[in-house]
């Protein structure tokens, strides 16, 4: 099973929290979230996986959401 998965740049605080629960996650060089390997891309189709929805219910400013 997957779900998608939408970034929001603008409420992200680059507090790094979200890459150490699961590696679809990552940084542009000032510290705002993107998808490892996918720099513009602000959806994606994910595996419906524990560690991403850990990393979207720990986010301090709701900038990971699931659709």
């Amino acid at each position: 099973m997957s779900m998608k998965i939408t970034l929001i740049p603008e409420r992200c605080i680059a507090c790094g929290l979200c890459q150490t629960y699961s590696d679809i996650f990552d940084y542009h060089d000032n510290g705002i979230v993107k998808f490892y390997q996918d720099d513009q891309l602000l959806e994606k189709e994910v595996p419906d996986h524990p560690d991403i929805l850990e990393a979207i219910k720990n986010c301090p400013t709701r900038a990971l959401l699931k659709d």
